[in-house]
């Protein structure tokens, strides 16, 4: 997609190109974009000019913005609000269907980046607005569809599944290398040893960057990790596993205590 322009993330990071693509531009309250992604294939942080719900059929998503990372799968959704830099990367390959919303719209969405729970009829609302033209009817099925999908956007719960992301080149390269193996017992002092700070450095700036200390930060990771999993199908003893945890018990407390609800009973 060709970029048209480039505006400031709202912590004053560098900026982002902006994606131009017909959805931005449409003269309706939604677009629907429809794409197909191979596993390992990313997108560079970028921005687009309307607020997006990010929706995948199946695979899993990683969204990364410039305060927090999110780990999405089929069930789940991501709100994005217009002109928020982000990336995003299909580390199972992807299958993409996603709404750009106009300002008149997007009112329907938070005002702030959100996982939200995709119900059985928004998944179908979704489906079949990417089944209808670009310029769709605004008086026949295309507008039924966008008004029940703006009624369904406003009433969709939302899930604390985002991770805070740092700034620091080096505790981007740690949170990274955790994302990918979440199940990594390094410790802090290991991680200094990885990035070239120290650990006094590293617990310092987790702190002043996300709000969190490394082993609470972690398992937060871990957990949103584990919660999509999950959300797949993934049995709880299986991405209890594969987070890290090493008893199926001590999971379902930490889940049970992030939650509110046991990882049999999901999100």
């Amino acid at each position: 997609m060709e970029t048209s322009g480039q505006i400031l993330s709202p912590n004053g990071q560098a900026s982002a190109p902006r994606r131009d693509i017909p959805q931005d531009r449409v003269d309706r309250p939604l677009g629907a974009f429809a794409r197909d992604y191979a596993e390992g294939e990313a997108v560079p942080r970028h921005s687009h000019d309307r607020a997006q719900l990010l929706y995948a059929i199946t695979g899993i998503m990683r969204v990364t913005t410039d305060a927090a990372m999110f780990t999405l799968p089929p069930a789940r959704a991501l709100w994005l609000p217009a002109g928020l830099p982000h990336s995003v990367a299909m580390p199972r390959g992807l299958a993409m269907r996603a709404l750009f919303l106009r300002a008149d719209a997007a009112h329907a969405g938070p005002a702030h980046p959100a996982v939200l729970s995709v119900s059985p009829l928004l998944r179908e609302l979704i489906l079949a607005a990417c089944a209808e033209p670009l310029e769709w009817d605004e008086k026949g099925r295309g507008g039924h569809l966008a008004a029940l999908i703006l009624e369904e956007i406003a009433r969709a719960p939302t899930l604390p599944l985002g991770v805070p992301q740092p700034r620091d080149p080096r505790l981007l390269r740690l949170s990274a290398a955790l994302a990918a193996n979440p199940a990594s017992s390094l410790t802090l002092e290991d991680w200094a040893t990885e990035t070239g700070a120290s650990a006094r450095t590293l617990r310092r700036l987790f702190h002043a960057e996300t709000g969190m200390g490394f082993a609470r930060w972690r398992q937060t990771l871990r957990l949103a990790e584990a919660a999509a999993m999950l959300a797949n199908g993934t049995p709880p003893a299986r991405a209890a596993a594969a987070v890290g945890y090493a008893s199926a018990p001590a999971f379902g407390a930490a889940f049970r205590a992030a939650f509110g609800a046991t990882p049999g009973a999901g999100l």
